[in-house]
């Protein structure tokens, strides 16, 4: 059977990895690009969220290389992304295309449901549960070695020599994990992969600043929807520090109940369920300003609820912890120039408030 599922940043190394594994075809969606866009907002509502497009466009263009069974994760609470599988199969099957859609939510809020669904993915290979259960393990060793080499990707660009060398070197090393196979051969791609990332000529008597990134997790992860916002920060000189990997979404939100902390952070400017990643990102700037951070961008789809309640928040946040925020509005008409002079211009801001606070610190005044 032909499998496929959504493009988000780099999980699609592991995904492919489990779905090849148990047997199946993977139909490896292409990276978002104008053209995917173009078909997500061709046939989605008009107010529908631009994860939402997206994610259909990227439907569209896997069942167009022949995908069978479509794999996407469910939603909880007030957030419409509950409903995103099952609207996004209706729109589907009145375009003509034939195919099995499973949406998994976290299983413990169904597990009968959640194993019934695994069920529809192994019976067809004969796959026994012992052997899923292995294969998921590896899978998900492959996801946390993507993400801890994302991560230092990350911590390495803005101290780099030559621009664009720590992209070059992380793209090479994914390449290095996509043909490991087993978890050994996985730990030692992720060992040679960070090896490569640390040996990125460096110049290490810069201060880069640093600023956290909040939001909607689909446009947080996925570099075409942010506008490679990582990448042109780092480049910048700015170490960027993202509130959502994969990885610790999944142990939070998908196999447990939520991430409880971060709720009773937030607490005293938000104390309800907002849906979506609102409240996490609340109490995610609260973490970044007491952890010290310069700033915090957050990125938000454009007619996203819980985003829209969290930006209304933010600015007390800010004036009460004095963590400058700024919030960056994705849609389809959404442009990387407009973007980049933005950020530009609050890196100047954060530089110019880091100076005024190191002059009162040293007693020097300002400009003198």
């Amino acid at each position: 059977m032909k499998v496929s599922f959504a493009h988000m940043g780099t999980s699609y190394i592991a995904f492919k990895h489990l779905v090849e594994h148990l047997g199946h075809e993977a139909v490896v969606p292409p990276a978002p690009s104008k053209q995917t866009l173009s078909y997500g907002v061709q046939y989605s509502p008009e107010f529908a969220c631009i994860p939402f497009k997206m994610v259909l466009g990227t439907y569209v263009e896997v069942l167009q290389q022949g995908a069978e069974m479509i794999i996407t994760s469910g939603g909880v609470g007030p957030c419409r992304a509950g409903l995103y599988g099952m609207l996004h199969e209706k729109i589907l099957r009145s375009l003509g295309y034939e195919f099995e859609l499973l949406v998994f939510d976290p299983p413990l809020r169904g597990m009968w449901d959640f194993i019934k669904k695994i069920g529809k993915v192994i019976r067809p290979t004969r796959v026994s549960w012992p052997c899923f259960v292995s294969e998921l393990k590896t899978a998900w060793g492959k996801l946390v070695a993507v993400d801890a080499v994302e991560i230092l990707s990350h911590q390495i660009r803005p101290y780099e020599i030559h621009r664009g060398e720590t992209t070059r070197v992380f793209n090479q090393s994914l390449d290095l994990l996509d043909a490991a196979q087993t978890r050994e051969e996985i730990a030692a791609a992720r060992e040679k992969a960070e090896e490569m990332i640390r040996s990125v000529p460096q110049d290490r008597t810069r201060r880069p600043l640093r600023v956290g990134l909040i939001g909607e997790i689909y446009v947080v992860l996925e570099p075409f929807m942010n506008l490679d916002i990582e990448k042109t920060l780092g480049e910048m000189g700015v170490e960027t520090h993202r509130s959502i990997y994969l990885t610790g979404y999944t142990q939070h939100n998908v196999m447990a109940n939520g991430e409880h902390n971060l709720k009773e952070i937030a607490r005293p400017y938000l104390d309800q369920l907002v849906g979506g990643h609102g409240v996490n990102s609340i109490g995610e700037t609260i973490l970044y300003a007491r952890n010290g951070f310069d700033g915090v961008v957050q990125l938000a789809p454009f007619t996203c609820i819980p985003e829209i309640v969290a930006k209304s928040i933010l600015p007390r946040v800010s004036r009460d912890l004095g963590i400058p925020v700024l919030t960056i509005t994705i849609d389809e008409q959404t442009g990387k120039a407009g973007v980049q002079t933005r950020l530009e211009a609050f890196v100047d801001l954060l530089e110019q408030r880091r100076r005024q606070l190191e002059g009162q610190s040293s007693g020097r005044v300002p400009g003198c």
